[in-house]
């Protein structure tokens, strides 16, 4: 773990591997470990792979202002040059997406490359329910809450092939070691988040991956990401929202595949 500094905020971040810079940004509620863990083994072979931890998540500390997209992308921008990363190849998961998609918008000069998995713009009525949903729950039943994320972030198929001890297993992971209160911030975040100019002023050769069962951000989104984005590529995976954390394998693929391995 490496730390850094930013107006006053403790800024954790991971570094691993060796080779051209590769910066992966989690999304809501997860962290550089949880949502990128199985990932960055396989592409630290080949990448440095920085993976920050922005505000309410991992061992990122700050003064509990209310988020904004700008301030994540600053405590990103801080990890990748504390780690020395001038220029480097960026993906963003969910929330990830539109942190990443605002620092390839205003800082064109430093992302070669740049992926979005399973993001989205702005909120719209569906997903304004979802957060306002997320955001009750956290504050008056985790458990239910740690449901609903299971339900609706994991291919069913997936899901029920776990059986009954490994759901209730994961279940108990994720009400025990989950950052409630900085998930609760990120979620705010969620509700208000607003990239679309950003997305329309992209420059980088861009990904846009989609996941095909899920049901937190239906893929319609990223859809309307890749087209929004000049010459972005667009893909679905077979999975649900936890792309990188389900089909790790696939999401190392078509990471490789897109920076040309």
């Amino acid at each position: 773990m490496h730390f850094t500094t930013f107006e006053g905020a403790k800024v954790s971040y991971r570094k691993d591997g060796s080779g051209p810079a590769l910066v992966l940004v989690h999304g809501t509620g997860g962290d550089s470990q949880s949502n990128w863990e199985d990932v960055s083994s396989e592409l630290s072979k080949d990448y440095t792979v920085i993976r920050p931890d922005y505000a309410g998540s991992g061992e990122t500390e700050d003064d509990g202002r209310e988020l904004t997209v700008d301030y994540l992308a600053a405590q990103v921008l801080a990890a990748a040059d504390d780690a020395g990363a001038e220029r480097f190849a960026l993906a963003g998961f969910s929330l990830g997406a539109a942190v990443a998609a605002w620092i390839a918008s205003n800082h064109p000069k430093r992302v070669t490359k740049l992926m979005l998995i399973a993001g989205f713009a702005k909120p719209d009525p569906r997903l304004k329910l979802q957060f306002e949903l997320w955001r009750d729950l956290i504050a008056t039943d985790r458990e239910a809450m740690a449901r609903l994320v299971l339900l609706t972030g994991v291919n069913p198929d997936q899901l029920s092939s776990w059986g009954f001890e490994g759901v209730d297993q994961a279940l108990q992971e994720t009400v025990e070691g989950q950052n409630w209160h900085g998930m609760a911030r990120q979620v705010e975040l969620d509700l208000t988040l607003d990239v679309g100019d950003a997305i329309a002023r992209i420059t980088a050769p861009t990904l846009v991956i989609g996941c095909t069962h899920d049901h937190m951000v239906p893929p319609a989104h990223s859809r309307a990401l890749a087209a929004a984005i000049g010459g972005a590529s667009y893909i679905e995976f077979p999975t649900g929202h936890l792309a990188p954390m389900e089909r790790p394998d696939l999401t190392v693929m078509e990471i490789e595949k897109f920076l040309g391995r």
